[in-house]
């Protein structure tokens, strides 16, 4: 078993996790915000959300995890770990679920993935596989459709928590930003098609 990936200041990482049994997480369409609202709740502190898609049985989310001197004291001074934060916030949704659906035991997978994105090309190809995420999954036949992940705020430019910011310069624009997406979905069509 290979050992976990850990969680360091100033780094970006893919992070997801499944139901247990890829059983759904998320049963209807409140679940969804309530689970943004907590993860901005319990992880703004020590990240920046980049991007993230939302599906019946799993999740993603792309995090840059803050400069070591904007982290609480708390991390700083080795109280708590960096991962505590996301721990929390995945087991108040658990939890939050089980109540309202009246369901005991496990929600999530015990151990969220982490992928560290050390390259600016693999964070460009992290946010088209999130966002490309619930096409994959035959969800809708257009990923720039599916409601519950990042992408349409990207390509609204409505108002957001989200550091689209950025991700927007790391791309030049969001013009940039949509052209990429566009064209490396066409390339891997392609790709698919031969």
């Amino acid at each position: 078993m290979k050992p976990r990936i850990p969680l360091v200041h100033s780094q970006v990482y893919h992070l997801y996790n499944y139901g247990i049994n890829r059983m759904n997480i998320f049963y209807e369409a409140r679940n969804y915000p309530y689970f943004l609202r907590l993860l901005r709740r319990h992880t703004s502190p020590i990240a920046d959300l980049l991007a993230y898609c939302l599906l019946p049985n799993h999740f993603h989310l792309l995090v840059r995890i803050k400069e070591w001197q904007e982290l609480p004291q708390e991390i700083q001074t080795g109280k708590i770990k960096l991962h505590h934060p996301f721990s929390h916030c995945f087991n108040a949704y658990s939890k939050s679920i089980n109540n309202a659906y009246n369901r005991s035991g496990k929600l999530l997978n015990e151990n969220v993935k982490r992928q560290l994105v050390d390259t600016e090309e693999y964070l460009k190809r992290a946010l088209y596989y999130i966002h490309a995420n619930p096409q994959k999954h035959g969800l809708v036949r257009d990923f720039r459709e599916y409601q519950y992940s990042s992408y349409q705020l990207f390509e609204s430019g409505d108002g957001t928590w989200l550091d689209r910011e950025s991700v927007i310069s790391l791309l030049g624009s969001r013009e940039a930003f949509l052209q990429y997406h566009a064209d490396y979905h066409s390339f891997l069509e392609e790709m698919n098609e031969e």
